[in-house]
């Protein structure tokens, strides 16, 4: 073993690159049509009204004569609409007064403009700015509580954040007061100020729910003169705790840079170009000779706290005083000064460049391995099955513990899973640890109270259970709750792990799910559940052996083991216990309770899961088969969970190798796609297949049991067993096809927020139907009628609490089951029936 760890270590640090210390742009420029206007203008108020780019008043010198000129300072206020990129610009009306320098944010009920300046003095004013039916109208709001210019603000949600600025031309200090303006009930608030001294000119951004504030300038009074410093000072506040975090500083000062910074992805901000300060004091000894602005990109990321550079703007000098808008998904640079008291009136966009991951022919090898060897056992398996529903459901009961226990592990680590794990981990720590080891404390209950009723009874669907304890009516609800869930599920399943994995492979989306759902269909047909058991098993493997060698490369790339763990415990991000007794938050007890509850809904009443206990030949195997998969379960999540942190550790020193634009849940197969060597980068992605594979044939082949068992054999009672079998078989078909029906729809959509929604709403019925199973088994009062009432109530309850935001989302199953069993034993007390023996 010692020998195997030093190989890897000396072919892992052969094979990583030396990467370059700035990312390439994760933005392309174009022009759009310049403003009217030969000279252009800076502190410009702008923003997008009715899918319209509007640009209003601001303030230049004449013929660009700079402030060493003939002519005065020049303020303005036409309005100017471009109504899409390839138009022309029109004047289409005036602002309230000629002025420049306020704030100006896109919201839904218009552009809101805030304060401004004309040279002699700031307004104290608040307004939107609205373009409908051709025409601009004008709609005053409370006033601010003070005049205000030269003041960064961003919008959050709905509420505007504004900070800093100065109340007057003559002020020698800027402020450090902070306000929150409410969009809905239009009100000032006054925040907690900002830390240390006032500043003017920052660069303003809002993610990750939190207001930034990056940059500006200090303002000092020195022999009768305000003086300038330029900050590198970044400061966050969170709204959630109502305080100020500071943050890593910038290389360089980026004062007065286009504002508010364009959110990228999830959790990146980009500030473009900006004023570094170098040669403030020299500006009217270099007059037009002056170098220009900075035009370097600079890219925050909020998870780990760093700036990267990441290549430079492209279209010439860097401007500033202007306002960035975001304007079909792209930021917008509207006019504002490249030098000194130059203008420009250049209008650039920027579309995001969409990065994609190397996949070569050695990769595409070793996933072909992987698809031969699930095809060969899907052969085999086919070869040995005889045409019955005793072995397309159970396997004929002749599943070694050992694979039934792996098969159950394999069953519930979806593709989803594999990623989402040590995303989390990655942003933010292990609290959530305990939630997958609390399945070695509902083993035991599930063995000793569950597992001998499921045995004894010999039923082939959890839900004939129902049946025997209640009426077919309630078996029929439980069924039904089921597969319309789990039909649901399986068009995510293939759609997200598709999207991620067309992305790594560069693969056409369409394909990757046609050819994943495809095998996988035609595997869980052939072979029914026993070719779904061993190929999961194979499947398992896979997937571990890749996420372990992830982990080591990352570890290896990050310093090593040892540095991984100072730097992830040095930031907290082992922190595991949160102390206190709320309900909404995720404090110890929540997490414990909660995924308590979660584990008892998934192994009493999860068809997908419950399947497996009944293809073992003995009660005795397959309680070996539910301690395989608890004690494969705290190792499993050990990995992933390390997995996420180390490449908080990787990416924290190496922050420009980072995908601005990506999901946060995109990082871990980013990492791979490009970081890891080619074969290792394969058999990795084959682990991503795996899992994707894994839980469609396991939904496939559970729902067909369901569908056929339940639904089938109880409508068409005198059907023969091979009838029986050749309905599961098309059953499978059929899933195979809606799966890729369901997953290629919600890539046409390209918003699945809709469908995620519909999963939601009928997930509410899983803690319900986990407590059916629990009112059967330890409440003998409680009858049919009294059952069925209990589960729709609970629902109709566990619908308001998620919608309220009653109890922490760990909770909800534990609101079905109780709900469940509370009102269907009042109900049962109050509509007694005779209990069938």
């Amino acid at each position: 073993m010692t020998r195997l760890l030093l190989f890897l270590t000396i072919f892992l640090q052969t094979m990583t690159s030396n990467a370059q210390l700035v990312g390439p742009s994760p933005l392309r420029w174009k022009s759009l049509p310049p403003l009217p206007d030969d000279v252009g203008f800076a502190g410009a108020y702008a923003g997008v009204s009715n899918d319209a780019l509007i640009v209003a008043g601001g303030a230049n010198f004449p013929g660009n004569a700079g402030p060493w000129g003939n002519a005065p300072k020049t303020w303005y206020d036409d309005i100017f609409v471009l109504e899409n990129p390839s138009g022309t610009w029109k004047n289409a009306g005036k602002l309230p007064q000629a002025m420049g320098y306020g704030i100006s944010l896109t919201t839904p009920e218009g552009i809101f403009c805030l304060g401004g300046a004309d040279g002699t003095q700031h307004y104290k004013q608040a307004f939107y700015l609205n373009w409908k039916d051709g025409r601009i109208t004008t709609t005053l709001l409370p006033a601010p509580p003070v005049p205000l210019a030269y003041a960064s603000g961003a919008v959050l949600g709905d509420k505007i954040y504004v900070a800093g600025g100065t109340t007057a031309p003559s002020d020698t200090h800027a402020l450090n007061r902070f306000w929150e303006f409410d969009l809905h009930k239009k009100q000032w608030h006054e925040l907690p100020r900002i830390p240390g001294n006032g500043r003017m000119l920052a660069v303003a951004g809002a993610q990750d729910g939190r207001f930034f504030l990056f940059s500006g300038v200090e303002l000092h009074h020195h022999a009768g003169v305000a003086r300038r410093t330029y900050l590198k000072e970044c400061l966050a506040y969170n709204p959630a705790s109502k305080s100020w975090k500071r943050l890593a500083d910038l290389p360089n000062a980026v004062a007065a840079a286009p504002s508010p910074a364009y959110a990228a992805g999830q959790s990146h901000l980009l500030v473009v170009g900006g004023d570094d300060g170098a040669n403030a004091q020299r500006v009217m000894e270099l007059k037009e000779d002056h170098p220009g602005f900075r035009n370097e990109i600079m890219a925050y990321h909020s998870i780990t706290d760093t700036w990267a550079s990441l290549g430079t703007f492209s279209e010439g000098k860097g401007a500033v005083t202007t306002p960035l808008v975001t304007w079909n998904g792209q930021p917008v640079i509207p006019s504002g000064e490249v030098q000194p008291g130059i203008r420009t009136p250049r209008v650039v966009a920027g579309s995001p460049v969409v990065s994609t991951g190397t996949f070569n022919g050695i990769d595409w090898g070793v996933v072909s391995v992987y698809f031969l060897l699930v095809l060969g056992i899907s052969i085999y398996v086919s070869r040995k099955m005889s045409a019955s529903t005793d072995d397309f459901f159970l396997g004929g009961q002749n599943i070694p513990w050992w694979a039934a226990g792996l098969s159950i592990f394999g069953s519930k680590l979806s593709a989803l899973t594999f990623i989402a794990i040590p995303a989390k981990t990655y942003a933010t720590d292990w609290v959530y640890i305990f939630a997958n080891a609390m399945i070695i404390v509902v083993a035991p209950i599930v063995i000793w109270f569950f597992l001998p009723y499921f045995r004894k009874l010999k039923i082939t669907s959890v839900y004939e259970y129902l049946d025997f304890r209640f009426n077919k009516t309630v078996k029929l609800v439980g069924s039904f709750t089921f597969v319309v869930f789990q039909v649901g599920r399986l068009g995510i399943v293939i759609y997200l792990p598709a999207l991620v994995l067309s992305t790594v492979t560069g693969m056409n989306l369409m394909l990757c799910i046609t050819l994943t759902s495809l095998i996988t269909t035609a595997y869980t047909i052939s072979g029914g559940i026993e070719a779904v058991v061993w190929t999961e098993v194979m499947q398992v493997g896979v997937l571990l052996g890749g996420a372990f060698i992830s982990l080591f490369f990352i570890a290896n790339a990050s310093g090593g083991f040892e540095s991984l763990f100072t730097q992830a415990g040095d930031a907290g991000k082992f922190h595991m216990v949160n102390s206190g007794w709320a309900i909404t938050e995720p404090v110890l007890w929540v997490v414990l309770v909660g995924n308590f509850l979660t584990q008892i809904v998934t192994y009493t009443s999860d068809q997908v899961v419950v399947q497996r206990y009944l293809t073992t030949p003995t009660e005795a195997e397959a309680r070996r088969s539910i301690w395989t998969n608890a004690f494969l379960v705290i190792p499993a999540t050990l990995i992933f969970f390390l997995v996420g942190t180390a490449l908080w550790v990787y990416f924290r020193q190496s922050p420009h190798l980072l995908n601005p634009m990506a999901r946060t849940d995109d990082i871990f197969p980013w990492f791979i796609s490009t970081q890891l060597p080619a074969g290792l980068r394969g058999l990795v992605i084959a682990g991503l297949f795996a899992a994707t594979m894994s839980t469609i044939s396991s939904s496939m082949n559970s729902i067909a049991t369901v569908v056929t068992t339940d639904f089938f054999q109880h409508f068409v009672p005198k059907s023969t067993d091979l009838q029986r079998f050749r309905f599961a078989r098309y059953t499978t078909l059929v899933l195979g096809a809606a799966g890729i029906g369901i997953a290629v729809w919600l890539v046409f959509i390209e918003n699945n927020s809709i469908w995620d929604q519909y999963l939601k709403l009928i997930g509410i019925f899983g803690g319900c139907l986990a407590g059916m199973f629990v009112a059967g088994i330890f409440v003998p009062s409680i009858n049919s009628t009294g059952i069925l009432a209990g589960f729709f109530i609970s629902a109709v309850l566990l619908y308001f609490v998620q919608a309220n935001g009653w109890v922490h989302f760990f909770l909800y199953p534990g609101v079905g089951i109780f709900g469940c069993v509370i009102f269907g034993w009042l109900i049962s007390k109050a509509v007694p029936q005779p209990r069938p023996s």
